[in-house]
């Protein structure tokens, strides 16, 4: 039987969603309102002991979203990483299962799932405080070149660029498992302190496909977005940097274009730049022309801004499949 045509490794973390207000972050939340602060398990439990509300749990991790994304397109998908032998652990492998994402879960029997406490204020702000629990434990021991067996593509987090060795290991294994590395870059922060180790495996042929938004591209060459896609596109096979509302840039080989965006009524950005990675990965793997591949990935960005939350409607996923089945 053959493996999954896509494999994502990252964080496996559950979201837990309450609604604040300014009062409440400022008596029982340290640090500023907005952004991400990572803190332990103890702190998130104090925090929702304080609300007293039950909070929206959803599966999140942008490697999940992704190939969450792809399962829901029609390719067959798994996901490589840790979670706890607690609740939020089989909360985690049952929200995949359902999206028909094999979860290859690695179990961590003394280490608790990793969750993102999501606090959204009356203004839309979202204050994020991370713990990455068991997430943060994935060995390079642990991955080797049979873990992607059959796969055309395997999709890694930039988060993990902060572990060199184990992004080191997961390249070679890749490599030797004749799958395409695709590295999504994540944020502006980790391009800024892993941009030798970045550059060091597309140097070394290691990565397929380059992944950038606007802000990681600038980070990358300290202010012109334009120039990181030229600088970075002859060292892979395909690159694409993410602008938005506007579309994106793809470049892919001797092939240099723009997809615009798809209109849209944005309400929440969290995991469209997800979103549009499923729809372009799944373009590419059914052999669709790079345009194509763009305006997917532009159709499943914009589902994604058109709801609160991470997870893509099924119904608006069923669509855009439609759209790939015409296509290939």
């Amino acid at each position: 039987m053959p493996g999954p045509q896509i494999i994502g490794l990252g964080s496996p973390l559950v979201d837990l969603c309450i609604q604040v207000d300014d009062a409440f972050l400022a008596e029982h939340v340290p640090g500023a309102k907005g952004g991400m602060e990572l803190v332990s398990a103890a702190e998130v439990g104090r925090v929702l002991a304080a609300h007293g509300g039950m909070p929206a749990q959803a599966p999140g991790g942008s490697a999940c979203n992704v190939l969450a994304g792809c399962a829901n397109l029609g390719l067959d998908a798994a996901f490589i990483g840790c979670t706890g032998d607690d609740d939020l652990g089989e909360f985690m492998r049952m929200s995949l299962a359902v999206q028909s994402v094999d979860a290859r879960l690695i179990v961590r029997q003394q280490t608790p799932t990793g969750r993102v406490l999501a606090m959204v204020t009356p203004d839309a702000q979202r204050t994020f405080r991370t713990c990455l629990g068991a997430a943060a434990t994935l060995s390079s021991a642990e991955v080797t070149p049979e873990s992607f067996t059959g796969a055309r593509f395997v999709v890694m987090e930039g988060y993990s660029c902060y572990d060199h060795g184990l992004v080191r290991a997961i390249a070679l294994a890749t490599r030797q498992a004749g799958a395409e590395l695709v590295l999504d870059f994540a944020s502006h922060e980790v391009v800024r302190a892993n941009q030798p180790v970045l550059a060091e495996l597309m140097s070394q042929g290691l990565v397929g496909g380059a992944i950038l938004n606007q802000d990681e591209a600038a980070a990358w060459s300290k202010g012109d977005p334009r120039a990181a896609l030229d600088e970075i596109a002859p060292l892979v096979r395909f690159a694409a940097v993410k602008i938005g509302a506007d579309g994106a840039w793809l470049r892919r080989g001797n092939e240099r274009l723009h997809t615009p965006g798809v209109p849209a009524k944005a309400i929440d950005t969290n995991g469209a730049g997800d979103a549009w990675l499923a729809g372009l990965l799944a373009g590419l793997v059914r052999g669709c022309p790079l345009d194509v591949c763009g305006e997917l990935a532009a159709r499943a960005g914009a589902a994604a801004v058109e709801v609160v939350g991470a997870q893509v409607p099924r119904a608006k996923w069923r669509e855009i499949k439609g759209r790939l089945d015409a296509w290939s």
